[in-house]
């Protein structure tokens, strides 16, 4: 078996995304594959995504634990639901659970914040990224901050849409825009 956690010198790895509809819109793990190859490092991915479901479902989804624990993963994107997030008790405790289990397969944990509805706009996203920050201080885990990066690139480029049609998913640009933030860490760890 390889040794996990060393990206960067072998220059291979496999990832494993778990989440919904933010994650598996677009092909957006396939997004990331190709800018990790793009970038050196041939990666191969896997998804385990249901439309519309947290972290608490995952959880209680034996494929889950049984593809976390022998998958052989360097790394698993975790994202819990997005247009509501729930309650944020549950989605610290079962993502708690979920990094657990990651981190005793001898993987890494990136928590992939997701953003907030067009209607709801940029002051909305400070729930969202204070949940996924607090979970990322009480487990040490790595953190992709797609959601602030969103705002950012909406700013500097505004004649870019980052949202498809029903303003909560991500257009073509805003998957890429989320697969560049997650490679990104993916990559520097």
């Amino acid at each position: 078996m390889m040794e996990q956690g060393n990206i960067g010198r072998r220059g291979a790895g496999r990832v494993l995304f778990i989440g919904n509809s933010h994650t598996y819109y677009n092909d957006m793990p396939h997004i990331f594959a190709e800018i990790c190859r793009e970038k050196g490092c041939e990666t191969q991915v896997t998804m385990l995504t249901h439309g519309g479901k947290g972290w608490d479902f995952h959880v209680e989804e034996p494929e889950v634990r049984f593809n976390i624990r022998y998958g052989g993963y360097d790394a698993v994107i975790l994202q819990h639901t997005a247009h509501p997030m729930g309650d944020l008790e549950v989605m610290n405790r079962c993502g708690k659970q979920l990094i657990e289990w990651v981190k005793q397969a001898g993987a890494r944990p990136i928590l992939y914040m997701t953003w907030t509805k067009k209607a709801d706009g940029e002051e909305a996203q400070g729930v969202m990224s204070s949940a996924y920050r607090r979970l990322q201080e009480e487990t040490g885990c790595e953190l992709a901050c797609v959601g602030e990066k969103w705002w950012e690139y909406h700013r500097a480029h505004p004649e870019v849409e980052l949202y498809d049609g029903d303003g909560a998913h991500a257009s073509l640009s805003g998957s890429r825009l989320a697969a560049e933030t997650i490679a990104k860490v993916y990559l520097q760890g």
